[in-house]
């Protein structure tokens, strides 16, 4: 068992090791594959007041592979390439936010 360097955790994933991105797609296949609408967000702050990020687009409702929610992920990163960036997965069933990780942290190469 490894202990994690000491650091500010973020989303439910946080304090697993950082996700690969094999890893990033299969979280992102199961949002898809459970039917949840999945959007990117980015935020400047990842403070724990800070309820709401912007939206980067709309979500993406006709999304139906994993490659189309990447290229959304990585326009966003390049376009933002100093704020947090995360998925989030909808489910229009219960009408809320079911899931979220964060994929990008500012001046980080991974995760």
């Amino acid at each position: 068992m490894r202990t994690l360097p000491k650091e500010r955790r973020y989303e439910t994933l946080s304090y697993l090791p950082p996700l690969s991105p094999q890893q990033i797609s299969q979280q992102l296949e199961y949002i898809l594959d459970q039917g949840f609408i999945a959007g990117v967000e980015f935020s400047e702050s990842s403070a724990p007041e800070m309820h709401y990020w912007t939206l980067w687009k709309l979500p993406l409702f006709h999304a139906k592979t994993v490659q189309e929610v990447l290229s959304e992920i990585d326009a966003c990163r390049s376009e933002n390439p100093d704020c947090f960036i995360r998925v989030m997965g909808f489910d229009n069933v219960k009408q809320c936010q079911v899931l979220s990780f964060i994929v990008h942290k500012p001046n980080q190469r991974r995760y």
